[in-house]
């Protein structure tokens, strides 16, 4: 150090001086300006890309909660479709055993309209040969009590004696 200090020139420090001040001049003049201009674009530009991460960062959480909603409707809608399946499902049965009810009941009455008509039938049937079997005995019966005069007379008087009594 010593050295330098004695070999110190006072021009050799002003050409020195003059030398480097002119090439910080040149360099503000023509370098600094577009360096500065490139770090300034790419300064923006990184902050254009954060601001764009963080406008999809946001969009992203925007287009989940309505994934989500949509899903949660979509649940909703699924599960309000089972319900009404089911209930639908529950009233075509109800409605095929009420009419499956009414349709016995229908054929339990005409089975008993039926057997009421054949019972009618039948009574009717059996009076008739009931009546035509007592017309018959008492036509047979008639017949050999009446064989004679007499007791023709008799039956004759009976019968009026219960007429004038009536």
């Amino acid at each position: 150090m010593e050295k330098l200090l004695e070999e110190f020139s006072l021009g050799l420090f002003f050409w020195h001086s003059l030398i480097f001040i002119a090439l910080i001049f040149l360099l503000k003049k023509f370098a600094w300006k577009p360096i500065l201009d490139t770090i300034n674009e790419r300064e923006d530009g990184i902050k254009e890309a954060l601001e764009s991460a963080e406008k999809a960062r946001e969009e992203m959480k925007l287009l989940k909660s309505d994934n989500e909603e949509t899903l949660k409707k979509a649940r909703a809608q699924r599960d309000a479709l089972l319900k009404e399946a089911r209930e639908m499902k529950q009233g075509l049965i109800d409605e095929a055993k009420d009419e499956a009810n009414q349709e016995a009941k229908k054929i339990i009455n005409q089975a008993q309209e039926t057997i009421e008509s054949e019972k009618n039938a039948a009574i009717s049937d059996l009076k008739k040969q009931v009546a035509n079997l007592s017309v018959e005995i008492a036509e047979k019966v008639l017949k050999e009590k009446l064989s004679d005069d007499q007791s023709q007379m008799k039956l004759i008087n009976d019968l009026v004696k219960d007429a004038e009594i009536k």
